[in-house]
């Protein structure tokens, strides 16, 4: 169990919240893109704690899932970085906040504790309190883009799989990854050498992914660790949910059953709103409203920062999310401490924040 115990709390709704397995911070953030990577960053020097949720597997929202390679030039004072490296430094920018990460998970509700907090509920049953929440989920949540296989949604779940939660689920079993990309490359790395067999299915002998993951998926393959197939998967065999093999066509259209108890295709991400837009806020064409003094929304103690929110002469650049940012913070002080007053210093010159991060 994850439990941090922040601020006075009375001995009944402590005692509530370690029956029900709760994780109690200062601001949950929803999204752990760069403009909530950097919302860290500020909420910490406002010393505030902080919990991420995030349905991707990583840090970096789109910038790292979809882009991880693609330059970016209009980061200040740096005149190019890919994707990834901004992740990267972000990550290390953050590291003396300690925040908690919750990967894997999409926030599926919200609602309000008998104290007043908010209390946000994760898609596995996870539940997280705070007095603040931050929506930093870019243009909503990443979803997975679900092949198309006849009936698929029958196995989902039991015998189709998009994401990898817990790797001793797939121990010993019989595996077909789909993809040619970053993560099923970097799946097949990972599974292969605790699977009963795993088979690599692509449309193309060429992949997307880094090269350094690919020359390992080749030398697990080389081993007999690994099997790659041409071609794409078009049609699954089994009864009752479980799924018995993977029908792969082949590029000159011959048909082939491969013995399967799991498929992880990777096929890449669309974007969605999702729970989000049950979470009761004013939207405005799938964007939430804010204010430009705090970027709070129009319900009190949730902010909205980056592409998510919409405001008059709103650019959706990373360094406009960077700004809200620092903005939202010196806000969600108040809430938390609403009977402390937040001195406003600049980390050059302040010891106490150069303590905080490590560098007095």
């Amino acid at each position: 169990m994850i439990f941090r115990y922040i601020g006075v709390r009375c001995m009944s709704e402590m005692a509530k919240a370690m029956q029900a397995d709760e994780a109690f911070t200062d601001v949950i953030i929803v999204g752990a893109g760069p403009v909530g990577l950097f919302a860290v960053f500020q909420l910490g020097l406002a010393k505030l704690n902080t919990h991420l949720v995030d349905i991707l597997d990583r840090a970096g929202g789109q910038c790292a899932e979809l882009y991880p390679e693609k330059p970016i030039y209009d980061i200040p004072s740096v005149p190019v970085c890919t994707g990834q490296e901004l992740t990267d430094k972000l990550l290390e920018q953050i590291t003396p906040f300690a925040p908690v990460f919750h990967f894997g998970e999409m926030a599926a509700s919200l609602d309000k504790t008998q104290g007043g907090k908010w209390r946000l509920t994760t898609d596995t049953g996870k539940v997280l309190i705070a007095p603040v929440i931050v929506i930093a989920a870019g243009g909503g949540s990443f979803v997975p883009k679900r092949p198309p296989i006849p009936g698929i949604e029958a196995y989902e779940g039991s015998g189709v799989f998009y994401a990898v939660r817990k790797i001793d689920q797939f121990r010993g079993k019989r595996i077909v990854i789909a993809g040619g990309g970053d993560s099923a490359l970097d799946w097949t790395v990972n599974l292969a050498t605790i699977a009963q067999s795993l088979t690599l299915v692509h449309r193309r002998p060429e992949f997307r992914a880094a090269p350094d993951t690919v020359s390992k998926m080749r030398a697990l393959e080389a081993q007999g660790l690994v099997k790659f197939e041409l071609g794409q998967p078009s049609d699954l065999k089994g009864t009752g949910g479980r799924l018995d093999a993977v029908v792969v066509k082949r590029p000159d259209g011959t048909l082939t059953d491969i013995a399967t108890d799991a498929l992880l295709p990777f096929f890449g991400l669309t974007m969605k709103l999702g729970p989000i837009a049950n979470f009761g806020l004013n939207l405005n064409e799938n964007l939430i409203p804010v204010d430009t003094e705090k970027f709070e929304t129009g319900t009190p103690s949730i902010f909205a920062i980056g592409d998510i929110n919409t405001y008059p002469g709103k650019l959706k650049l990373i360094l406009s999310g960077f700004h809200e940012a620092a903005l939202m913070a010196q806000a969600a002080h108040r809430y938390v401490h609403p009977d402390k007053t937040l001195r406003f210093q600049y980390t050059t010159s302040s010891s106490e924040l150069q303590r905080l991060l490590k560098v007095a």
